[in-house]
């Protein structure tokens, strides 16, 4: 759309959708084509979306980059595409999980690996188990947490399952058996199968964790297979060339000043530290968290940081946002958020060339009553620090993994049980920033 029409809205949501960025004709298999499908990931956009603004965004051999790479899908159809794909997480399970997305491995050694695991567990679980066992209980990190949300005997198996994987001498096939370990955790947990929310079901069907860890493990080595035979053998031999990820803060992206060429990111919605408890499975075995309110505190604009006082967010709704929300817990984790991407926006300028583009995925919601316009505030934050609006692309949410509503009151996601509570995010906008 033609930017001058957009200035005549009152609010984007004016702004008439376009259907051709929805993919909704896309099924859950083509949305998880190769590695995209190892892992269930929160609030990941699909990677059509990230291929699309790739292509028409940049050229072959490009700099692409995501601060806030989550599952890795940026960074994956950055290489696909033959560009450099740099991403950055503050999670370590997303940085984990886009090493290995990432990492090309000769099948022959997935499998051989993956035969040498499945005799040894099968053995281990069914002959010397209790030496086994204690031999686990050496290793899996003391954490009260595990023992919460995992029945004794489930804790048993998969700590035999954990302590084979780690004594894997290659770090890129461990880490690739790592990651199908870590898909399997909730449903070997009690945690309720079918919700986001960190609920408890005292009553859930019983799993066999090496049935489940094999059964994933054959998965991934077939999508593996497929991304292999997809990638240029040129990027596959100078892998570490063509992808740099990093478990770090979105504020400190490892790339020299004025040189890349595109930005695609979604960046974590406001109170994104909801998202750390559901990463908290994994975490909590690979031994990333000890105490989840810390955890929390690395999250873009988490309430549990310390107040900063007064702020400057280069965006007069931003404030009145703020100042709607009132001097609170809601109204400080707000701005922490705003402060933060601002930041963070300051960072991909640095990044970028002149004429670089950002294409950041963001929808809006309300939080507490109050409209929380993300989109709109981004916009006027980017062309106060230099950068100029080339788009706006408003598109329908067919599918996102996340929970649907959020309780008017409290802001927090919730069962979509009352027929009063609204869906939370059911379009979101792309903005195409062009830096001056």
């Amino acid at each position: 759309m033609n930017y001058t029409k957009i200035l005549e809205q009152t609010t984007f949501s004016e702004i008439p959708i376009d259907y051709t960025w929805s993919f909704s004709h896309k099924t859950i298999k083509d949305t998880a084509y190769i590695t995209h499908g190892y892992y269930t990931y929160p609030a990941k956009f699909i990677p059509q979306l990230a291929a699309r603004l790739i292509q028409e965004n940049s050229k072959e051999g490009d700099i692409v980059i995501d601060p806030f790479m989550g599952s890795g899908t940026t960074v994956v159809e950055s290489i696909v595409h033959n560009r450099i794909g740099i991403g950055t997480d503050i999670n370590e399970i997303a940085y984990l999980l886009s090493k290995v997305k990432t990492t090309p491995i000769k099948i022959s050694d997935l499998l051989q690996e993956f035969s040498n695991l499945n005799f040894d567990l099968q053995s281990r679980l069914n002959g010397q188990y209790d030496y086994f066992l204690k031999k686990a209980e050496q290793i899996l990190p003391k954490n009260e947490r595990i023992d919460y949300w995992f029945l004794p005997q489930q804790k048993e198996k998969l700590s035999i399952i954990f302590t084979r994987i780690l004594e894997i001498k290659n770090n890129d096939i461990r880490d690739f058996f790592l990651i199908a370990f870590a898909q399997i955790l909730k449903s070997c947990s009690i945690w309720l199968q079918k919700s986001v929310k960190p609920t408890r079901d005292l009553h859930k069907k019983i799993y066999d964790p090496l049935t489940l860890f094999l059964k994933q493990s054959k998965k991934m080595i077939k999508k593996h297979s497929e991304f292999d035979r997809l990638l240029n053998q040129n990027i596959k031999d100078n892998i570490d060339k063509f992808r740099i990820v990093k478990c770090d803060d979105s504020r400190n992206v490892p790339c020299e000043n004025n040189t890349a060429t595109l930005i695609v990111t979604s960046p974590p919605y406001v109170t994104s530290y909801e998202y750390a408890d559901l990463h908290q499975l994994p975490s909590m075995w690979f031994g990333y968290l000890s105490e989840l309110s810390e955890f929390r505190k690395k999250f873009i604009g988490s309430a549990y940081k310390e107040d900063r006082g007064k702020i400057d967010l280069k965006s007069s709704l931003a404030e009145k946002i703020v100042l709607q929300l009132g001097e609170n817990k809601k109204g400080r984790e707000v701005k922490n958020y705003f402060a933060d991407m601002l930041e963070t926006f300051l960072e991909m300028k640095r990044v970028l060339k002149k004429g670089g583009r950002a294409c950041i995925v963001i929808g809006n919601t309300e939080f507490c009553g109050v409209q929380i316009l993300n989109a709109e505030v981004f916009q006027e934050q980017l062309e106060n620090i230099g950068f100029e609006t080339h788009d706006i692309i408003h598109r329908e949410i067919p599918s996102k993994m996340l929970p649907s509503t959020r309780d008017t009151n409290t802001g927090q996601f919730v069962k979509a049980t009352d027929k009063n509570l609204k869906l939370a995010y059911p379009t979101e906008y792309i903005l195409i920033m062009e830096k001056l």
